[in-house]
């Protein structure tokens, strides 16, 4: 018979740790409320600012509300910090970081005052507002007087971020004098026309719902035109003026963010935010040169096997000029990259369990964008009815090879972008996990998706693999450019020259990425820290489970906890590697 003494002890025991295990259990839920309420509310707050004033009319803010936000972005924060992270599941400890992290950026930012400067290499403000005209589909009358109430708004739209403009002036936070050449007014005079039904703003009048009925419809037409006519042509043409007269003339000539007041902090802070790793911007720069003469060493084994006669330089300026390289008809190259895309679908149940519901398109890049950006770019889906979108750019096609099509495409459709992004909207998470803009793992899944191609047997054509060779390198580039000129002291002729020796890339697309890591520093160094980082985490996973490894099995470790940064990526592959040791030991023991 137990001792009476020791039984009341036990009985004790077992109460106390009932309730430690209640109290625990309820601090933990208490927690993840909190924490979600908190994202929730900050949420709320966002969508009050995108849509504050915009029904009726385009806005921006001015310094005095930005000085608002940015104490509203610290008092989350305080509260963020709050909730006892310790408490949490390993998933809602994610969704913590993520939204630490978001925070983090909004204040650091606004220290730095970016919003001085709301143009970047490729557009801004007034690029923005004509591809939300490019995509307008007003369904009533109603729709188009607040369609044309915004198109009158556009002068002081303007009026508001030349006057941030010009306070950027005058403290030296602008774009770099190197970033702002002729081809940038493109942007401007391509909506500075004679006649409004040429614009693009015109577009939702060119077709009407058919409950819109024929006198409504006239009279729509009219204001649209009268709009289009007298507001905003207008604000196009005086800021052209503006930037011809004030803005470029005045900006700084220095590239380096690093030359700013703030700068070598605000740099350091974006090397960790786009790398999600503790690296210094000379230790980027360092493995950038590693991968460079590694990847050199592959491309020069091509230049052997086809039996190329001349240098590598030689053999780079041949693969620019070579007509059989290139395509005369802007059709032509979205069929080619089509033909593509279509092969690859084919081949993903191979390489994945899981696949999007969503499918995808193939569209040019818009005309008013074209002339400065890159060779593609993916632009996901909108809304339930819209698919998402491979972007190809089919201007100056003498600056868009054919030998780095299969890339780009498997970059941006699938299994890169289109795959990972659709994928990840559709996956029963927190929105914040299914939404997470972490560079470094979206655009390291979009690189370590080209070398896929080599699994799903693409790259036959030697010219071709050498195309994903300096795709390749071109990201390795990156890492020893961007860090060059913003915290080496390079030049943008030295980093010019530098991707212009050790890639096939052509001299427009070379001048249009310089100028990109110019104006948004530290943002290209995650495609190649993310991918390498996926090839450590799936060389180990080979390499510890054997015969055991599936490799459709490791892209749902990856892919399927959403986009999270790199270190939570590091432990979700290793519960991938002990969660299939352990079941592989079992059914070993049966």
């Amino acid at each position: 018979m137990m001792n009476p003494l020791l039984t009341k002890y036990a009985c004790t025991l077992l109460n106390v740790l009932i309730f430690v295990f209640c109290c625990t259990t309820i601090h933990a839920q208490d927690a993840k409320t909190r924490l979600y309420d908190l994202y929730d509310e900050v949420e709320e707050y966002e969508d009050s600012l995108r849509s504050a004033g915009e029904e009726t009319a385009f806005s921006t803010f001015s310094i005095a509300e930005r000085e608002e936000q940015d104490q509203y972005w610290k008092e989350k924060l305080e509260r963020l910090s709050e909730i006892d992270r310790g408490a949490l599941e390993w998933g809602d400890r994610v969704s913590y970081d993520l939204f630490e992290r978001d925070l983090l950026r909004e204040i650091q930012d606004h220290e730095f005052a970016d919003y001085l400067v709301p143009i970047n290499h490729e557009g801004g403000f007034h690029t923005r507002i004509v591809g939300r005209a490019n995509s307008a589909d007003p369904e009533s009358v109603e729709e188009y007087e607040k369609y044309i109430a915004r198109l009158k708004s556009v002068p002081k739209y303007f009026e508001g971020n030349m006057e941030l403009m010009r306070k950027g002036l005058a403290t030296g936070q602008t774009l770099p004098q190197k970033v702002l050449t002729d081809d940038y007014k493109v942007m401007m005079t391509s909506q500075i026309v004679d006649d409004p039904t040429q614009s693009d703003f015109y577009k939702p009048f060119q077709e009407f719902p058919t409950s819109i009925s024929q006198d409504e419809r006239q009279r729509l037409r009219k204001e649209g035109w009268v709009a289009i006519q007298e507001a905003v042509v207008p604000a196009y043409q005086d800021f052209l003026d503006f930037m011809e007269e004030e803005y470029m003339p005045g900006a700084r000539e220095s590239i380096a963010i690093t030359d700013l007041p703030g700068g070598e902090k605000y740099y350091n802070f974006l090397v960790q935010y786009y790398t999600t790793l503790d690296l210094s911007p000379r230790e980027i720069h360092q493995i950038g040169l590693e991968e460079v003469k590694r990847i050199r060493s592959e491309m020069e084994a091509i230049i052997k096997d086809v039996e190329f006669e001349g240098t590598f330089d030689e053999f780079l300026q041949f693969l620019r000029t070579d007509p059989q390289f290139y395509v005369e008809e802007p059709e032509q190259l979205l069929k080619e990259a089509t033909y593509i895309a279509k092969r690859m679908d084919g081949q993903l149940p191979r390489l994945f369990n899981m696949m999007p519901r969503k499918p995808y398109g193939v569209e040019p890049v818009p005309a008013h964008l074209a002339p400065r950006y890159t060779g593609g770019r993916y632009s996901p889906a909108d809304g339930e009815t819209d698919a998402g979108n491979y972007w190809v750019n089919t201007y100056d096609l003498d600056s868009r090879p054919l030998y780095t099509l299969e890339a780009l495409t498997f970059h941006e459709a699938v299994p890169g972008h289109h795959l990972q992004i659709a994928l990840a909207k559709e996956l029963d998470l927190p929105e914040i996990r299914r939404e997470a803009g972490v560079t470094a793992f979206v655009e390291g899944w979009a690189l370590y998706s080209e070398r896929l191609g080599l699994e799903a047997g693409f790259y036959q054509d030697p010219y071709s693999n050498f195309g994903r060779l300096t795709y390749e390198m071109w990201r390795a580039c990156r890492l020893v450019v961007d860090t060059g000129m913003h915290a080496l002291g390079w030049s943008r002729e030295r980093a010019v020259q530098f991707m212009t020796e050790n890639t096939a890339l052509s001299h427009h697309e070379i001048n249009t990425e310089i100028n990109r890591y110019i104006a948004v520093p530290g943002q290209a160094l995650a495609y190649k820290i993310g991918e390498l980082k996926i090839r450590e985490l799936r060389e180990k996973a080979e390499q510890e489970l054997g015969d055991n490894f599936d490799v459709r099995k490791f892209h749902d470790a990856v892919l399927l906890n959403g986009p999270v940064p790199l270190t939570a990526l590091e432990q979700n592959i290793e519960d991938y590697i002990e969660k299939t040791k352990t079941e592989a030991e079992k059914e070993d023991e049966t």
